[in-house]
């Protein structure tokens, strides 16, 4: 039975998310709130947060698009209901009297008192395959860890950290080149389909719910930029996918040691790679420079499974950004003189 069988009434619809991969999701349902037989109520998102050079307070994706479109903007800063403002935003939820209450990258947690505030609980658009990278980034951490598959499971929220029960998951294969920017992106469009997709049958998708096995779950810990520093003594693959893991935020980086020793090194950010050629060996020191050439950079790395009797393996940069510069590709590092073959990229503590 589909949402508009249950009633003819339409079903009255909070959507709580802040940033641009939960703004797709409004968007869709935005656009289908008519054929889904749904009313978007309210949108619920973080408060305005400084940014950019200015530091100037910005609305979130989620609230521009809800401004767009003439729709209620709730931002509170708690739920919790042992404090006057938390407490007077249940209210202020109650009153909307939600039926669903759909949620994507919201920021903000949700008490059971809640969850439990739409006739049939909340929803969330979570981007992976559960139980598999629960938490806050489960995209960065699927392509740090090599995972070949990802995708976007619709789960019945509760009181755990993305623990609830499944009611709807659809996979995608992640590409040899893919970078969080691209899979993010691949990511925001599948939650915004799998959402109206389970918005078309609710109750059927309740009723075959599936229970999450939580002893195959893992945990997406937020990065932090310290996880951007390479390791050149770690595998060219393992450095590659961190590249890729990193891009754009918060970026992959090291630093480049001055061959005389005169001055600190200075930090590099590095923005793309080519895939690992596993046939290409060196016994060059990790974070040596072997070759500047037109198409790539090629730098030493460490062992592959730290293979004691194994040679060094190798990674081809292609760009690359030099404090206070442009990014540049390899064919301009090379044509002006920013590397030379024997530099070397260290750690910041070298």
């Amino acid at each position: 039975m589909s949402i508009e069988n249950q009633s003819s009434s339409k079903q009255r619809v909070i959507f709580a998310g802040t940033p641009e991969f939960a703004a797709i999701s409004l968007k869709a349902l935005i656009e289908q709130q008519q054929a889904l037989n749904i009313e978007i109520v309210a949108v619920y998102t973080q408060p305005d947060r400084k940014a950019g050079r200015g530091q100037k307070l910005t609305a979130s994706p989620v609230k521009q698009l809800a401004l767009e479109h003439n729709l209620p903007v709730e931002q509170p800063l708690t739920f919790k209901k042992s404090v006057e403002e938390g407490q007077a935003a249940r209210e202020t939820l109650a009153n909307y009297q939600p039926d669903i209450m759909v949620v994507a990258a919201y920021g903000l947690i949700l008490p059971i008192g809640v969850l439990q505030t739409p006739t049939h609980g909340c929803l969330n658009i979570h981007a992976s395959l559960l139980p598999r990278w629960r938490g806050a980034a489960p995209i960065h951490r699927a392509l740090l860890a090599g995972d070949e598959r990802t995708g976007i499971t619709i789960m019945q929220m509760d009181k755990g950290l993305d623990t609830g029960d499944m009611l709807y998951k659809v996979a995608y294969d992640i590409a040899a080149d893919e970078t969080t920017a691209s899979l993010h992106d691949k990511m925001a469009e599948l939650g915004a389909e799998a959402i109206t997709t389970v918005l078309k049958d609710l109750p059927s998708y309740q009723a075959k719910a599936e229970k999450q096995d939580d002893s195959l779950a893992n945990y997406a810990e937020k990065l932090s930029k310290s996880e951007g520093e390479i390791d050149w003594t770690q595998s060219a693959e393992m450095i590659e996918r961190q590249i890729r893991g990193m891009h754009p935020y918060p970026g992959a980086y090291t630093f480049l040691a001055d061959p005389e020793g005169k001055s600190e090194p200075k930090r590099v950010k590095v923005l793309a790679a080519l895939a690992v050629n596993p046939s290409q060996t060196t016994v060059a020191q990790p974070g040596t420079v072997i070759s500047v050439g037109k198409n790539a950079i090629l730098v030493a790395c460490g062992q592959l499974n730290n293979d004691s009797n194994a040679e060094g393996t190798t990674l081809r940069l292609t760009q690359l950004q030099f404090a206070g510069s442009k990014p540049v590709t390899a064919e301009q590092v090379c044509h002006g003189n920013q590397l030379d073959d024997g530099d070397k990229f260290v750690a910041a503590a070298e």
